[in-house]
């Protein structure tokens, strides 16, 4: 089975940077678009960022130039370096692998984990 397991989060203070990390099992990520979704309290999750095969990356308006994600096809791994944090970046971070076969998309997703920025 997709297995998805994220680390990294924790509580920093507003301008403070974090790493997070996701490594996959039961999937190869080579042909599929990776990237991050994130779930503040009482807030619908949304969409961060994402790199495809290829190595394109895109970005949610509010985290470009301070968000990076990157793939680690070999390694089965996904992360986000997340500089100059702000408190609206609190929410619970969540890896995706957007596995799209036959024109049909399936998401997986991990556990999440917990981003505070908080002075």
């Amino acid at each position: 089975q997709v297995q998805l397991a994220e680390s990294g989060g924790d509580l920093v203070q507003p301008g403070g940077s974090l790493r997070l990390y996701c490594e996959a099992s039961g999937i190869l990520l080579n042909f599929y678009r990776v990237g991050w979704y994130r779930q503040a309290p009482g807030k619908q999750r949304e969409w961060v960022a994402d790199v495809d095969s290829s190595g394109n990356t895109r970005y949610l308006d509010s985290v470009k130039g301070r968000f990076t994600v990157s793939r680690n096809n070999a390694q089965r791994a996904v992360d986000l370096q997340m500089n100059n944090l702000k408190p609206d970046d609190t929410a619970v971070y969540y890896c995706n692998i957007n596995r799209e076969v036959l024109g049909h998309t399936r998401h997986f997703w991990g556990q999440g984990t917990q981003v505070t920025v908080s002075s």
